[in-house]
């Protein structure tokens, strides 16, 4: 067996043995949140009707959100460790790179980042799950779009290798330094204030998930370049 295919194994069965303890943590943590969250509502509606509160108001207010962010980092956890059902059916990849685009468009915009597709001409098809590969590729989408602050141009390219689709996703942004690449898919490593460090974890799970993979080459300066390989349906032949 290939390395590192080996690794990948290796990888998710890690995963899943997390995944048997997130769900109990998760449950253990979300139900004294919630109880925590709706009291802080009702003392905030208890201060408004005391004159002079505002100050003790506005603490409460801070520490809903602060509950909020916990909630989402738990959220964001669940979605790295916990378990993954997959319903993967022969999808045509153009067509689902295209409704993402469709969607992302607007964000893009607003952020000064022009999108360009290049998508192969025999339109691939691959056995994924439609909605966990579009949350992969989106964080990927979303990353280049934090690595662009000043704007740019970002290409989605699709094409097929032999028994491989693949789909690049180029940006124009900061790039990484080469110092930062090994640890690029850690969980929890981020080099973005306020990051969680989760989304590239993610979208590597989701990636193998499938049977497939993901890589990354970088130019500090000139940008980054994603690379996800996944299987095609294979070709029946009289």
């Amino acid at each position: 067996m290939r390395r590192r295919e080996r690794e990948r194994i290796a990888r998710l069965h890690e995963l899943a043995k997390l995944g048997e303890l997130a769900g109990g943590l998760a449950h253990e943590l979300k139900n004294p949140l919630s109880t925590i969250k709706l009291n802080l509502q009702l003392l905030q509606e208890d201060l408004a009707r005391l004159p002079g509160a505002e100050s003790s108001r506005s603490r409460a207010g801070i520490l809903r959100k602060e509950v909020d962010r916990l909630n989402q980092t738990l959220d964001d956890f669940l979605s790295f460790a916990g378990r993954l059902e997959l319903h993967p059916v022969p999808t045509e990849l153009n067509t689902l790179v295209r409704d993402l685009i469709d969607f992302f468009h607007p964000q893009a915009q607003a952020a000064g980042v022009r999108l360009h597709t290049s998508l192969a001409a025999e339109n691939p098809v691959c056995p994924v799950d439609a909605n966990l590969f579009k949350q992969a590729l989106l964080n990927l989408l979303l990353n280049a779009i934090q690595a662009m602050p000043a704007g740019g141009e970002l290409i989605i390219r699709t094409h097929a290798s032999r028994s491989r689709a693949l789909v690049d996703v180029s940006d124009t942004g900061v790039g990484i330094g080469p110092e930062l690449m090994p640890r690029l898919f850690e969980a929890y490593f981020t080099t973005r204030k306020g990051g969680t460090g989760l989304g590239l974890a993610t979208t590597r799970r989701i990636i193998e998930e499938h049977r497939g993979h993901i890589s990354v080459t970088s130019e500090p300066g000139k940008g980054t370049n994603f690379r996800l390989e996944l299987p095609l349906v294979p070709v029946c032949r009289d």
